[in-house]
């Protein structure tokens, strides 16, 4: 069993060494501070640690008080959740002035009800408009596995806190790629769930139509533990749907016989690295799927979702914009503005094209179960690089990192990232995609290929 005092420890593997009394919450917590003060001078993936809320929690639970299936588990939340008696950053500087939250966010409430213990906010992009991790306003989050390379966005920190071992879960949020980008560029587990499956509530919004909440972590089990523990209907998010809970963790080891497997062809097999289709082909074999499907308009999903993006989150910030344009950093301020003066007429076309779409894609799952396609089109780029060139063909790093993500994000089905670690190499990952409110049969397939070796993800 590994050490539950060691960056290598999973939440599995801490939630059991205190259920049984063989490691104490308040030891667990303490171990995890020294490493966050140890890592954070590289990695800069934490704005917020809350040490002495932490320790009190931990005492309780070694008093008896908390008990749950996370339980003893540190874990810690991209600075767009609300955390008590802290301003909700949102990865800007105009929210720091704003009023302090009242209350926990709804998944922070849930998991602390199963046991868990919160840690700290976590670095991301500004207003989560960012694939990059760098932030112009508290630095950049640095990859664990290469301090030189992007840890990927927005949800940059957390990314870099779970891939470090300062905590071994997280959570972030994924409007058009903020939670799978991150885990493939730090060779994580990340669930990004069906739209409407967990609560918002109690989190800064960016798009409304398109955001998600979801938990990173190094083990297919922690993310299926922490996801069950935040499922069931929220009045407070008028998105979160009422459907019962479906508990994932019980069936994660039932295999993947049965589950009707394909690859995407088409625009998901083309303009990216080598190393993305190796990684797809890899996982491919190991599930034995040998079929291809095509997922049909999947660029102009990408554009539509743009046109989404821009409109939604260029009329969400145009208070700041007027009252505060200089507080923002230059590039998101220059395309928020953009998309605040697109015309009416192009968001209603976005949104009636994305009906068709969602209604195309969902023939697809008359004969599949689970759609394999990359993750990002390369593993991290260098910090501060804007240019790259795929297939031939020079473009920028920013937007294009959430090539293959944003056509999935824009009718919200699950995903599960699975990353393949390379010896002497950045790790990169794919998309296990499901059909709606079927993330047991995504998770499943994760938890297959990490029994079989071919997925992993090992502290830095």
């Amino acid at each position: 069993m590994t050490d539950p005092l060691s960056k290598d420890a999973t939440a599995g593997d801490i939630a059991r060494a205190v259920m049984s009394g063989k490691a104490k919450a308040s030891a667990v917590i303490d171990a995890t501070l020294k490493r966050i003060e140890a890592s954070e001078p590289t990695i800069n993936a934490f704005t917020d640690v809350v040490a002495d809320r932490a320790r009190k929690r931990a005492q309780e639970i070694d008093s008896g008080l908390h008990r749950g299936p996370l339980v003893g588990v540190p874990f810690a939340v991209k600075n767009l959740f609300d955390i008590e008696g802290l301003p909700t950053r949102a990865g800007s500087k105009i929210n720091i002035d704003g009023p302090k939250a009242a209350r926990d966010g709804a998944l922070v409430r849930k998991l602390e009800a199963a046991g868990a213990i919160l840690v700290g906010g976590l670095n991301m992009g500004e207003y989560a408009y960012d694939f990059t991790g760098e932030n112009a306003h508290y630095g950049p989050t640095r990859n664990p596995r290469d301090p030189t390379r992007m840890s990927g966005g927005s949800s940059g920190g957390s990314g870099g806190a779970v891939a470090a071992g300062e905590v071994p879960l997280a959570l972030g949020s994924d409007t058009n790629g903020s939670i799978r980008v991150p885990s493939s560029l730090c060779g994580l587990f990340g669930l990004k769930p069906t739209y409407g499956r967990l609560s918002r509530a109690g989190s800064f919004p960016w798009i409304d139509s398109f955001d998600h909440l979801g938990p990173i972590a190094r083990s297919v089990e922690d993310l299926a533990v922490s996801f069950d523990a935040m499922q069931g209907w929220d009045p407070d998010d008028p998105a979160c749907t009422d459907r019962p809970a479906e508990p994932t963790a019980q069936i994660l080891n039932d295999g993947i016989a049965g589950l009707r497997i394909a690859v995407a062809g088409d625009y998901f097999a083309r303009g990216a690295e080598p190393e993305a289709f190796e990684a797809v082909a890899t996982v491919a074999k190991a599930l034995g799927a040998t079929k291809t499907v095509v997922i049909p308009n999947a660029a102009a999903a990408r554009g539509a979702g743009y046109v989404i993006t821009a409109t939604e989150g260029g009329q969400l910030h145009v208070p700041r914009l007027r009252a505060r344009p200089q507080d923002f950093d230059p590039d998101t301020r220059e395309r928020l503005m953009a998309g605040a003066l697109l015309p009416g007429s192009w968001y209603v076309k976005a949104q009636r094209f994305r009906r068709h779409y969602y209604a195309e894609v969902k023939k697809l799952f008359t004969d599949v179960d689970i759609i394999l396609a990359p993750a990002t089109p390369c593993s991290a780029p260098k910090l501060g690089q804007t240019m790259m060139t795929l297939a031939g063909v020079e473009m920028a790093v920013r937007p294009n990192l959430g090539l293959f993500t944003q056509p999935i994000s824009f009718i919200g089905l699950p995903v599960v990232a699975v990353p393949l670690q390379k010896p002497g190499g950045m790790p990169i990952a794919v998309q296990v995609i499901a059909n709606h409110f079927n993330e047991a049969a995504a998770l499943r397939v994760a938890r297959h290929l990490e029994k079989e070796g071919v997925a992993s993800a090992p502290a830095a």
